[in-house]
């Protein structure tokens, strides 16, 4: 996995007016994502609009001042869009304590050990990034892990997938939470069998800590959003599908928008417990087209990881339990109802089985075929639910990442017999469900490359996929392209706008180092973003 650092350094400058610049792109193969037109060797902008796509020797008038740009073999396609991250987590995971990596509980350690003695932070510490998959431990982490090197200051470690967290015994304490403590509904304490909290709160059970986090100011937001700016630009996002947005923050993207400090384009879907102000106002977008508030992100179910994802069956390594519906029946249809009235799509976290069939009832209620309305992730569908899927019109917003992150978890979690409708997203493509792509970060690393090469592999990054992993799931290049170009354009309602590159539509843009519908498999995620244009402005180069 490729370092940022010295990326970020060749980053245009973000601040001042978001002016399209006028453009001349050879010197690589072109993919346009259009099926009149599928490739060409020269593209041209004007006024942040595509003007022309064709032959590298074709005529055509050019503006004074038109910049020409030499791809140098690298492979250029429609802007590519993040269809499901969290913006200002990937910010705040650059600016805090980050255990992506982590390869052991020990390691955890060591890497907060770093980090109080280096920072010495004076009140609650809290991370994000570890999980367990794979570590020497073979467990969850414990508050003992922590108190070994923080007896006495409360911290509290997020698990990767953002369901579940880990509190030592100070933070416990601090919190009030003991071996007499009732979860609250959709949420878990685990406990030891002298029946103490082992430090684990999995999904709502996270709210009783959360009194403990101070709240960032408006200073700490905006340079959370900068951060992922920087972070997603040099990866070569031209936009991102933002979910679970506070409402705070819709403003103060606005005006980051307003100031030029917005290079991407972002799509808000806003928190249910925060979208009364949507419900009655309406979607809304800056003059520009740079934020765009239209969605609400509700919540089914939590994570297969930290059995949180609603399953029929029990889950086949703890028999035990059937995961968790987070959000009930009557709360999700009322939010549901006041999204429809004002024109608002629903986005929904569905994870397991029952929380994907809860989800589609729920949406066949309200009346929701057509609307656009989304399952994020489907992870784990009966197959004879996939056809529900469309039947009602409903977008499957998928992260491939994730199928080979779980590749080494889910069959024990599932067992066999569910795998067949466990990250399927050929089996959603081939019953005529648009699939979106998405990368789920900061839950994953984020980088475009490996959510590709995730789709048209099923494979980890170093090669391996398990016997049973269904490789038939994989998809054909030109069916990952759409994922993560058109697919996103349709889903937020822009695909007139966005998502191909043709004469007319908005000219964003991304280069990658390797070429993305030739390379040799093993080689798509060693390559780079070279170039990242929004409306026509380059918005990252490579040095």
């Amino acid at each position: 996995m490729r370092s940022l650092a010295a990326a970020l350094l060749c980053l245009a400058a973000l601040a001042g007016p978001a002016a399209g610049q006028d453009l001349v792109i050879t010197g690589g193969p072109i993919y346009t994502g259009a099926a009149a037109q599928p490739t060409a060797r020269k593209v041209i902008v004007q006024d942040g609009r595509i003007a022309f796509v064709g032959d590298a020797d074709a005529p055509f008038r050019l503006k004074p001042g038109t910049e020409r740009i030499d791809l140098k073999g690298a492979a250029l396609f429609p802007g590519f869009t993040d269809g499901h991250a969290h913006l200002r987590g990937i910010g705040e995971r650059e600016l805090s304590l980050n255990l992506e990596g982590s390869k052991s509980a020990a390691e955890v350690a060591a890497r907060l050990k770093a980090y109080l003695e280096t920072r010495k932070p004076s009140g609650p510490v809290w991370g994000r990034g570890w999980i367990e998959t794979g570590w020497p431990e073979g467990r969850f982490l414990d508050r003992r892990d922590l108190d070994a090197v923080a007896p006495d200051q409360p911290v509290l470690l997020t698990r990767a997938d953002g369901h579940a967290l880990v509190a030592n015994s100070a933070a416990l304490r601090a919190a009030g939470i003991d071996g007499a403590t009732q979860a609250p509904a959709g949420g878990e304490i685990l406990k030891g069998p002298d029946g103490a909290p082992t430090g684990m709160l999995v999904d709502n059970a996270m709210a009783l800590v959360a009194r403990l986090r101070t709240p960032p100011t408006e200073a700490d937001r905006r340079a959370a959003f900068e951060a992922a700016f920087r972070v997603e630009a040099a990866y070569g996002w031209t936009g991102v599908h933002s979910m679970s947005v506070a409402w705070a923050d819709v403003g103060l993207l606005e005006r980051l928008a307003a100031e030029g400090r917005a290079p991407l384009r972002v799509y808000n879907a806003v928190d249910a417990g925060e979208a009364a102000p949507l419900f009655a106002g309406g979607p809304r977008a800056t003059p520009d087209g740079r934020v765009t508030t239209r969605a609400v992100k509700l919540y089914e179910d939590g994570a297969l990881g930290s059995r949180g994802a609603a399953l029929f069956e029990p889950y086949a390594d703890e028999p035990g339990t059937r995961g968790l519906v987070r959000t009930t029946p009557e709360q999700m249809r009322a939010t549901m109802d006041k999204a429809k009235a004002a024109g608002v799509q629903v986005a929904s976290h569905a994870i397991g089985d029952r929380g994907n069939a809860n989800v589609l009832d729920l949406y066949a209620a309200v009346g929701a075929r057509d609307l656009r309305w989304r399952i994020e992730h489907a992870q784990v569908v009966r197959p004879a639910d996939i056809a529900r899927f469309a039947q009602l019109g409903v977008i499957a917003s998928m992260q491939p990442s994730h199928a080979i992150g779980d590749l080494h978890f889910a069959p024990a979690r599932l067992g066999d017999e569910r795998l067949d409708g466990a990250y399927a997203w050929k089996s959603m493509r081939d019953a005529k469900v648009l699939v979106v792509g998405g990368s789920d970060a900061p839950v994953e690393r984020g980088d475009p490359l490996i959510e590709f090469y995730a789709a048209v592999s099923r494979r980890d990054l170093a090669g391996f996929s398990a016997p049973d992993w269904r490789p038939g799931q994989k998809l054909s290049r030109a069916e990952a392209l759409a994922l993560f170009t058109s697919a996103p354009a349709y889903a937020r309602f822009a695909e007139r706008e966005l998502g191909t590159i043709e004469v007319g539509k908005r000219a964003d843009l991304s280069a990658f180092s390797v070429d993305l519908m030739t390379a040799p498999e093993a080689e798509i995620p060693k390559g780079r973003a070279v170039l990242t244009v929004v409306d026509g402005r380059v918005v990252y180069r490579a040095h």
